[in-house]
């Protein structure tokens, strides 16, 4: 990936790693929370339960990429459904507290974190990828050339989240530099939806994804937008077309 790409990520672990350990512990907990918190707690809920909609009620033998998976409630959520989950993050410690906090899963599925890049080969081929709010920090170019990445391991669908830019959500970033430090979120990236299908569309790599379902959740200080990329099937080749 590109130098942005890289330094952008380099950032998003120390934010996560080191700066907002305790905040991020609680937010992805049960514990109070500010006024500003419990808004992006219940829109990164409500965000969380459309994403696990757009997939297979049953996911029993299927490979599932949760990229950027933080604390991991996505993951167990989809391996209680019968996912073999890679849960994967950039942030040693989220993925410690994701261990922590693994319950049992009962039937077949199964989570596996790991600390590393989620556009890394090495993690395999996959049935599903998810990037819930882990694009949402880079520009447009980056998201669009992670997605053609994650697509060519990718045998069915690729969910994602942007952030979409809108004049609220500009409103809403400049009031939050009021805010005390602890409540403040790392840098997003606002991209027009428009703008980024355009980008979908003319990358080679994205040729056989279909874009599908979009979803955009408005908690207070949580706004994302889903987007839901679906693998078409091959073509016929024009032999077989004839016979």
């Amino acid at each position: 990936m590109s130098t942005p790409y890289l330094t952008r990520r380099s950032q998003l672990e120390t934010y996560f790693d080191r700066t907002a350990v305790e905040a991020w512990s609680r937010l992805t907990s049960d514990a109070p929370v500010s006024k500003i918190r419990a808004t992006v707690r219940a829109g990164r809920d409500a965000m969380r339960t459309n994403l696990l909609g757009w997939l297979p009620e049953d996911l029993t033998g299927l490979r599932l990429l949760d990229a950027g998976c933080g604390t991991g409630a996505l993951a167990v959520e989809a391996a209680r459904r019968g996912a073999e989950v890679m849960a994967i993050d950039v942030s040693p410690t989220l993925i410690g507290l994701a261990r922590e906090r693994l319950p049992a899963i009962p039937g077949p599925g199964s989570v596996d974190f790991r600390v590393g890049d989620m556009l890394d080969p090495w993690l395999g081929r996959f049935d599903h990828v998810v990037a819930m709010d882990s694009l949402i920090h880079y520009q447009a170019p980056d998201i669009v050339r992670a997605l053609a990445e994650l697509s060519l391991r990718t045998d069915g669908s690729l969910l994602f989240t942007v952030a979409p830019r809108t004049a609220l959500l500009t409103l809403m970033h400049a009031a939050g530099k009021l805010f005390p430090k602890a409540d403040r979120a790392p840098a997003i990236v606002p991209v027009t939806e428009g703008g980024l299908r355009r980008r979908i569309l003319r990358e080679p790599a994205l040729g056989r994804f279909a874009i599908g379902r979009t979803r955009r959740v408005n908690s207070g200080f949580y706004l994302s937008n889903a987007i839901e990329l679906r693998k078409q099937a091959s073509p016929p080749t024009a032999g077989a077309a004839s016979r």
